[in-house]
């Protein structure tokens, strides 16, 4: 490990000593109608650095172009008669990169001389207009700043007002209180499997991410209340976008980290012709020099790699198309493991069991063409093909202790055999989907949004494991089965002037697996009485199909047979309300406040009246047993968040939820789901210093992060009235369910720092960053597991440790 961060090190310092001249770099980019996705000619456009603007004109194409650039942060404003004003602040342009943006303008509802509107995407607004309430924009340039995002842009969304995740080091999601396996993921506005790698079959769990920051454009993030397009969905949708290669010349972007080692080209097919592509393969950093013997003595390297890529192919007289795939493979194997390390499925009691080996293996793909054609002045068309598969294999080996005696049956030593496999798990997962959408606009205040998106889902899912003490093998699930899903949505958005508008939507549902069916409206309104004033308001009635496995899931009831009982599980549904308030306190500081309840139904539960079980609260821990949609639950709570964007070289974040997650069963008892946390806050700061040195190309920032929250609720251990435990391995009786989620163990806190350095070149920049994340090393208990080994045989899985994660990255 010292020699790689020498290495890394060495690298960075080197680059001070080449020769460099002032640098300068193109930022240049093309504007197109948001409606029609024609290029707009005439539009001005203006850039300005510090105290000094520079104008131009965009050309026939919709394209502008500002060359020979200082680099350094630049704010544009767009402006054009008739359509809402423009402005995007923090462009970083770099000597190593030309700087190419993508933009839209929307039709003004009036030009009026008193009000005119300005979209100003400091304010973190998303990029899909239809979405007026719950919902925010997630830049690159934030995942590249924040404290604590690991080039990692899952891990940004935990900043947020609202979300957090589970502190043991993985990617989960919890949107309000909500299941992280109830988030649904987009890329490219396509719906795809979990992105992280290492994941679970319930679309939980993972590390590291797929998605390399290196390939992002802005992307969106939706927490209530969704618009109609967005189905199968409960707690959230993270619809990430790849942006665009460069379509005038080639250029690369190269890193060694502490997880990664990565490489991106991006550049045109040919010149003259608007077409890119984008790709990157990461491999791990940490598997490389494992392999290399430098980390021989570590238990479960991590090893994955990952790829991604984006083909733009624009046409004259057939719109455009775009190709986009990711994927990755990644394998681990934990010698002697146990649930402070990570949770194995299969987890039973057995005569001199000493421990356990786990080995994970998966692999996801995900492919994809978009193509969009503008009919007319007002409609175009955008339609979709998509493949994804993902596939998990898991095998967990048992360590059994055994007396080794000789020939005259003489006691000789303890010997351990780790060769029998208990659980053995093969999950095989492919979809297929065709979308075709339909987007129109009667005049500059109805447009309509309509689409059908179909999916043929394939299933193959083999899993066994030794049901108790005596070895006997009993099969979970064994199914190979296709499902056919369709949804139909249409969207309708009125804006009465520039202080109201109003979307209006119905989503239909439909899974012929079990001929289940759903009409599901959607509404939001906005109201800006003035320029630094909007109210929102909106509602959603969400449906969402439960992981697979529990549809097909195999139970022996008393008689030894066996049945599928769960054949015909319902949709988990859920009401959305939102009431938001927002208010720019300045140009560069907003306030925000959100209300919102969440009423859930149709909940999977235990098909028992003492049984405490809900899908809600499943994570690692698989249950194979029947369930009915008899279970309700609750979410609510209230958002704080008081914003100030980066200008003048600072920013800051805070933000505070006050939350409760609750839900009953068939036994009628009102309990906290697992992942109720109560409460939340978030404080983010950051400085930089720019123009260091004396050719003023250097920037220097420091960046930080402050959490405190509630830890999830638990179930924990049998103890007696005097609190001493009293778990019966014998009889596999473990956990009081008595208590089930009713407390957790600690509250979380952790500081994550973050420091900078960027050397700007003539045509090269190079960036080293070390993130500290859990700098004081808290380790807040999370959950409790019985450990004969530990003090009072306790055993407590805890919050992930301090780890420096170091990167450099040029860009040439």
């Amino acid at each position: 490990m010292k020699k790689f961060v020498l290495l890394l090190c060495s690298i960075f310092w080197y680059s001070q000593f080449c020769s460099a001249q002032i640098s300068q770099q193109t930022l240049r980019g093309t504007i197109l109608d948001t409606d029609n996705k024609l290029p707009l000619a005439g539009v001005s456009v203006s850039i300005e650095l510090g105290n000094t603007s520079f104008q131009a004109i965009t050309d026939a194409e919709g394209n502008f172009r500002f060359e020979q650039m200082r680099i350094g942060r630049y704010t544009l404003t767009a402006s054009f008669i008739g359509y809402d004003k423009l402005i995007l602040p923090n462009l970083v342009l770099t000597a190593g990169k030309e700087l190419v943006v993508s933009l839209s303008m929307q039709e003004a509802a009036h030009t009026l001389k008193e009000f005119v509107l300005t979209v100003d995407k400091n304010k973190g607004q998303a990029g899909n207009e239809l979405a007026l309430v719950s919902s925010r924009a997630v830049s690159p340039e934030q995942t590249n700043r924040f404290a604590g995002g690991f080039n990692d842009p899952s891990r940004i969304l935990s900043n947020f007002a609202g979300v957090t995740n589970t502190q043991d080091g993985s990617n989960d999601i919890i949107v309000r209180g909500n299941s992280p396996k109830y988030l649904q993921w987009r890329l490219e506005g396509i719906q795809i499997a979990n992105p992280n790698h290492f994941s679970d079959q319930s679309s939980v769990g993972g590390s590291i991410s797929t998605l390399n920051n290196n390939l992002l454009a802005s992307s969106d993030f939706y927490t209530a209340a969704f618009p109609a397009e967005f189905g199968d969905a409960l707690s959230g949708v993270y619809d990430v976008k790849l942006r665009q290669g460069n379509n005038e010349k080639f250029e690369s972007i190269a890193g060694l980290g502490v997880t990664g080692t990565d490489l991106t080209l991006e550049g045109p097919f040919k010149k003259g012709y608007k077409g890119s592509f984008l790709i990157n393969y990461r491999y791990s950093t940490i598997s490389l020099l494992d392999k290399l013997g430098l980390f021989n003595d570590i238990n479960g390297v991590l090893n994955f790699q990952d790829a991604a890529f984006k083909i733009v192919l624009p046409t004259k007289k057939w719109g455009n198309f775009s190709l986009f795939g990711l994927g990755g493979i990644s394998q681990f194997r934990f010698n002697d493991v146990n649930p402070a390390l990570w949770q194995t499925p299969g987890n039973r009691y057995a005569p001199n069991k000493t421990g356990e080996d786990f080995l994970k293996k998966s692999h996801q793909l995900n492919l994809g063409l978009n193509h969009t054609i503008t009919l007319s002045q007002k409609t175009h068309i955008t339609s979709s093909l998509a493949y994804s598969s993902e596939g998990i294999d898991d095998e967990v080996f048992e360590s059994f202790l055994y007396k080794v005696y000789d020939e005259n049956g003489s006691y000789v030593k303890d010997s351990i055999r780790k060769d029998q496999l208990n659980f053995d798990g093969r999950v095989k997962k492919s979809t297929y989907r065709a979308e075709l959408t339909v987007f129109h606009k009667f005049n500059a205040k109805h447009k309509i949004q309509a689409g059908s998106k179909l999916g043929l889902h394939q299933f193959d899912f083999r899993q066994s494991m030794f049901k108790d003490s005596t070895n006997k093998r009993f099969t979970l699930v064994d199914f190979s089965e296709d499902l056919l899903t369709i949804r139909n949505f249409i969207n309708w958005k009125f804006r009465i002037n520039e202080a109201f508008s109003t979307v209006a939507g119905i989503h239909n549902m439909n899974v012929l697996l079990n001929k289940q069916s759903t009409i599901e409206p959607r509404f939001a309104i906005n109201w800006k009485p003035d320029r630094n004033v909007v109210w929102s308001l909106g509602y959603g009635n969400h449906s969402a199909m439960e992981s697979i496995h529990h549809y097909f899931t195999r139970v022996e009831d008393a008689a030894g047979n066996i049945t599928e009982p769960n054949r015909k599980l319902g949709l988990l549904k859920a009401h959305h309300f939102v009431l938001g308030y927002e208010k720019k306190l300045s140009k560069n500081l907003l306030l925000k406040l959100e209300a919102y309840y969440q009423g859930l139904y149709n909940l999977p539960v235990a098909n028992s009246d003492t049984n405490s079980f809900s899908t809600i609260n499943e994570g690692l821990d698989f249950q194979f047993i029947e369930l009915v949609n008899k279970g309700t639950g609750q979410n609510y709570g209230i958002e704080f968040t008081l914003e100030r964007f980066f200008s003048r070289n600072f920013y800051y974040l805070v933000n505070a939820s006050v939350y409760n997650s609750t839900y009953k069963a068939l036994d009628g008892i009102k309990r906290n789901t697992r992942f109720n946390g109560n409460y939340l806050v978030n404080a983010l700061f950051g400085k930089e210093f720019p123009k260091l040195g004396s050719k003023q190309n250097k920037t220097f920032a420091i960046n930080s992060r402050i959490f405190v929250g509630g830890g999830k609720k638990i179930i924990p251990l049998l103890r007696d009235g005097a609190g001493n435990l009293a778990v019966d391995p014998r009889n596999n009786r473990y956990l009081d369910f008595s208590k089930a989620y009713k407390n957790g163990l600690d509250d979380i806190y952790h500081l994550t720092i973050s420091f900078s350095y960027k050397i700007d070149m003539r045509s090269t920049t190079h960036e080293i960053f070390l993130n500290i994340d859990n700098i004081t090393n808290n380790r807040a208990r999370l959950t409790e597991f019985y450990d004969p080994s530990a003090v009072g045989s306790v055993g407590y899985m805890r919050q992930s440790a301090a780890f420096p994660n170091l990167l450099y990255r040029i860009y040439f």
